[in-house]
Formats: structure tokens, sequence, C-alpha cells
């Protein structure tokens, strides 16, 4: 039987590289190859026929060979599950499925996978060796597809649950984006107002000598403080956001009382919560569905919850169920998860269908968080509005006050 510490080949860095020569008949041709090095693409391009003229390593991030983004992980599985169901076997299934992805950062990893299990290596542990891209869910159910002789409806387990994971944070990220970037357009369009705006009006308010009415001094005041500090004030946040970034990842305590925060935030933290709730239950219904021992499969869904706080009691619950506790009785001792969820899993446990009424946890609490997300963004349009309105609105009106008396006093 094969180790998992197996040596394999050793792992190439590719890159893309942009070319110029002329092919048959003298005619200009252009391209881009990955490839590791340059002489590499020049063999290529001379097995073509092509002569060469000009190679060159294309700039950017990743060499130009971009970033593999979760979206990649699930299509590569989605098509690695149809390449092995139709029959096609694993290392020739590598080979069509690396020539169909268009990304070359994930094609380029998907070549060194086919190449470390061309030396002797198995499928799960060709993805162990990429742990960046592929998660202990991912492997784990590929090695018990390959155990079960199952490997295709295993990847096509994971591209499932990789859609609906996907689609959950999507949900998330737009309750946040939303209104983030809304008031970020608000903050400019008032700073610019304030910074060059007011003080073409201040110039000629000098002439007037009048004074000028309260609410237009205390625009000027605000307009001349935002003069004086606005690089202080946008290089305080910019500080801040990295002091922040910085200690969630150094410090684990500060992550957490961050993560505990973020769920008692008014309608975003119960978002918050609906989702983390969602991701544990659909990772453990996919795990243990899978044949994961349930042990391990609690330690999986500890990692994909999202959230610490979720991540800490599950890893609770993880501990508990070790000892002999029932599942549904360790989530209830943590004291995190609804009374909803528990009572399922209860349900499930005792009818010998716990990872079908997982899955209906997951589908009940992604439905709630699709709901929240859009009542959000109801409420938040017309809040949003009116606050961009009287400020903006106000900024304007306190600039023409001083006009106004003008021309009622001529």
């Amino acid at each position: 039987m094969a180790s998992r510490t197996a040596k394999t080949p050793r792992k190439l860095k590719l890159y893309r590289w942009r070319w110029t020569g002329k092919g048959p008949g003298g005619r200009t041709v252009r391209g881009e190859v990955v490839a590791a090095e340059r002489f590499e693409v020049e063999r290529e391009l001379a097995n073509q026929n092509i002569i060469v003229k000009n190679v060159r390593r294309r700039s950017g991030i990743g060499g130009g060979m971009g970033t593999i983004k979760p979206r990649d992980v699930m299509l590569f599985a989605r098509q690695m599950a149809t390449m092995i169901r139709a029959g096609v076997p694993v290392l020739q299934a590598f080979q069509v499925v690396a020539e169909s992805i268009r990304k070359p950062a994930m094609s380029a990893v998907v070549q060194q996978m086919m190449n470390e299990v061309a030396a002797g290596s198995s499928f799960s542990q060709a993805l162990r060796q990429h742990p960046d891209h592929f998660d202990s869910l991912f492997c784990n159910l590929v090695e018990a597809g390959e155990s079960s002789g199952s490997l295709d409806r295993m990847l096509d387990r994971v591209a499932t649950y990789k859609e609906k994971i996907e689609s959950l944070k999507g949900r998330v990220k737009k309750a946040l984006w939303y209104p983030i970037a809304v008031i970020l357009v608000g903050v400019a369009v008032t700073a610019l107002l304030l910074i060059k705006v007011v003080p073409q009006f201040e110039s000629l308010f000098h002439g007037f000598g009048a004074e000028l009415p309260a609410m237009t001094r205390m625009t000027i005041a605000l307009s001349e403080f935002a003069q004086q500090f606005w690089l202080w004030g946008l290089g305080g946040l910019i500080v801040a956001i990295y002091l922040l970034r910085q200690g969630i990842k150094r410090s684990p305590a500060f992550a957490y009382r961050v993560h505990a925060f973020m769920l008692k935030i008014p309608v975003l933290g119960d978002i918050f919560d609906k989702s983390a709730v969602a991701r544990y239950s659909r990772t453990l219904a996919t795990t243990y569905g899978a044949g994961v021992p349930m042990v391990e499969a609690l330690d999986i869904a500890a990692g994909a919850t999202g959230n610490l706080v979720y991540e800490r009691a599950a890893k609770q619950i993880r501990e508990d169920v070790a000892t002999g506790q029932q599942l549904h009785f360790a989530m209830r001792l943590t004291e995190r998860f609804p009374a909803l969820a528990v009572q399922m899993v209860g349900i499930g446990e005792e009818s010998g269908s716990l990872d079908s009424m997982l899955n209906r946890v997951a589908d009940y609490y992604e439905e709630e968080v699709d709901n929240k997300v859009d009542a959000l963004t109801s409420l938040l349009e017309p809040l949003i509005i009116v606050v961009l309105g009287v400020l903006v609105g106000g900024l304007v009106v306190s600039m023409y006050l001083p006009i106004f008396e003008l021309g009622t006093v001529l």
C-alpha cells in the first residue's frame, strides 16, 4: 500500500509567456504559452514550425497566471466528476481537464497533480500536496470515493457543496458590501464638497461684509478642519484597518473577540449567525454522509463555519461526541445553536437519517440568510438615500443661505 509520505515530483513554477514569430509563409503570428522555462516555449513553437522572434515572460501577480479562487476548485471537481463518470481513467481525465481550464494558475496546479499521480500517488495524496487550494473536506471525500469505488459521486458531492457554500458567501458579502460601498461614495462626495467646493464659496462670502448664518459658519469651520486634517484622517483610517487585520491574524484572542462582536451587530449579526449555522450543517452533512467518521467530520465542520465563535463551539461538540455524547445534546450544551437546529439534528439521530436532516437544516438557514439580506437591502436603500440627501443637501443649502439672505436685503 502506498504511503502518504511517498516521494513526489518537485513542483514546477509555471509562468505565462508572450511570444511573437513567423509562421508558414512568413506570416507574423503571436500568442501566449504556459511553461516553466523560456526554452520550453521555444521548443514547443519549433515543433509547430514557428520561427521565434521574441519571447518574454508576462508580468503581473503570479507571473500573469492569475489567482486560484474557490470557483475554480468547484469547476475542477465538476469536470473531473464528469470525466470519471464517463469511464475516462484518472490520469487521462487530469490531462483533459488541464487543457480545458482557461486560468493558467489552476491549469498549472492540475498539471502538477497529474505528474504526482503519474509518479504513483493516489488522487487524494496529490490533492494533499496543495493544501492552499484543496481543503481537508475535499481530500477526505476523494479518499473515501477512491476506497469505495464511487469517486465520481464524491466529486459531484464536493462540487455541489462548494456551489452552495460559495452562494451563501455571496449573500453575506452582498449584505456587507452594498451599504459599505454606498457609505464610502457618500463620504467621498461630502469630502470633495468640503475640500474643493466650500472654499470657493468662502472666498465669495468674505466680500459680503455681513454676518453669515450659523449653519454656513459651521460648514465653513468643518471645511477648514477637513482641508487641514483630511490627509491625517485618511492615513489614520488606513493604519487602523491594517492594525485590525494584523491583530486578527496574529492574536487568536483578539480575532475571537472581533468575531463575537460581529455576531452582536444589529441585523448583520443575525445574518452572520445563521450563515455560520448553515455552513456548519452543510459541511457536517456532506462529510458524514460520505462515510467520514463523526469526530473527524466535526473537525472539518469546525473549520468551515467561517466564524471563530462557532468554530470553538464545534470543537467543543467534537470533544463531547468523542466521549460518547449524542450530537444534538452536545450542540445544545454550547448554547450557540438555535433550538430548531438542535431539535432537527435530534430527530435525524433518532430516525437514522442524520445527513438528510442536516441538509434540511442547512437549506432552512440558507433561505433565512437570503431573506435577511433582501430585507436588509430593502431597509438600507431608503435609509441611505435619506442620510446622503440630508448630508449633501445640508451642505448645499448652508452655502446658498447667505446668497438667499443677500437677495432679500437687496
